[in-house]
């Protein structure tokens, strides 16, 4: 049965404001559905858009959620739980850094931050339930990244330990979203342990095929890394459950490449641009999903290092909508066929 990709949708977290219309999820869903878009993606960390704890235990506030969007004519396509699941697994060097994305009560705690940050993974399948929700995007964490380069020389047996210790600690929430029948979409990364496909098909193992390990696909990332991300659908299609619609380019010089030498994002030789703006084969992309009947959101992610982010919005719901493929229900060349004659097939094979 042929199905079509959904869309446009939009990821709410690089606009939300304390402005209007950014402030409310009344006011950025009105302003979403007037640019054309049919669906939101929300950030679940942002209290002046969503409750996540209240999502949890209440059907009644995820029914006013849903006809609130529903009122500017879009819907929930996922909950995002990236800056969550990225305290799942965090290396003690990122431990400053990371505490920004977690309450002042556990800065400085590791421990307490883990716990915390679990128990938010454990509220979003909750809440995606409630929401009646079949796929929520996240990032997996990092404790093997800050030796992704092989120098020095790595401790024989330390990828498989962090590996090991990253299946443990997310184990317990793929089961409570298997419970509620939800994919947990990783998105592949750099920064997380789950960065490329090799990474992600070494996770995959460490859970023991879990069937929620899924990802959202977001071809930028493999730009950036050079990576192929057509061939990438071919081999992982069968796991892609979101998709995030970003754009990129890499432009090398004899000065920088993918590790770009520390530069800022517009400095770069890999950096990510606005739909239209970058070299990310879109047609190909979307020709590619549909070829493996992708049925769910596809969701603009806007990141530019250039381009005015209400300006990218404004430009993301005409060009997704441009490369929605409507899937046919026939083959083209359907008028030139006829039926099935097993006798007659038998004489142009020449089998007696």
């Amino acid at each position: 049965m042929a199905t079509n990709i959904k869309g446009p949708a939009i990821f709410l977290a690089q606009f939300a404001g304390d402005k209007k219309p950014f402030n409310s999820f009344d006011a950025i869903c009105k302003w979403a559905g007037g640019l054309g878009y049919k669906g939101v993606q929300i950030p679940t960390w942002d209290g002046r858009l969503f409750d996540l704890k209240k999502a949890a235990s209440s059907k009644t506030y995820c029914d006013e959620i849903k006809g609130i969007a529903k009122k500017h004519g879009v819907e929930v396509t996922e909950l995002s739980t990236h800056l969550q699941g990225q305290l799942v697994a965090v290396n003690p060097a990122f431990d400053e850094a990371f505490d920004a994305f977690a309450p002042k009560e556990v800065h400085g705690k590791p421990k307490a931050r883990q716990e915390w940050a679990v128990d938010q993974m454990m509220l979003g399948a909750k809440a995606s339930k409630n929401l009646g929700l079949h796929a929520s995007v996240t990032f997996s964490g990092a404790l093997a990244w800050p030796f992704a380069y092989p120098w020095p020389q790595r401790p024989n047996g330390m990828i498989d330990a962090a590996f090991a210790e990253l299946a443990k600690r997310w184990k317990p929430i793929l089961n409570a979203y298997d419970e509620v029948g939800c994919d947990v979409c990783y998105e592949i990364h750099p920064g997380e342990d789950l960065f490329d496909g090799t990474t992600f098909e070494r996770f995959v193992d460490a859970v023991k095929g879990h069937k929620r390990a899924c990802i959202n696909y977001d071809p930028s990332h493999f730009v950036l890394q050079q990576l192929d991300y057509l061939d990438f659908i071919d081999i992982y299609h069968e796991r892609i459950k979101a998709f995030h619609v970003k754009d990129a380019e890499f432009n090398p010089t004899g000065r920088q490449g993918v590790y770009s030498g520390y530069s800022n994002w517009v400095e770069r030789a890999g950096r990510f641009r606005s739909l239209g703006d970058g070299q990310v084969d879109f047609a190909g992309i979307f020709s590619k999903l549909a070829q493996y009947n992708y049925s769910s959101w596809a969701v603009l992610e806007w990141e530019c290092c250039l381009k005015h982010p209400e300006d990218g919005a404004k430009e993301g719901a005409p060009f997704i909508q441009s490369h929605l493929i409507r899937v046919t229900e026939k083959a083209f060349d359907d008028f030139a066929g006829g039926g099935t004659d097993k006798a007659q097939i038998n004489r142009m094979l020449g089998i007696r």
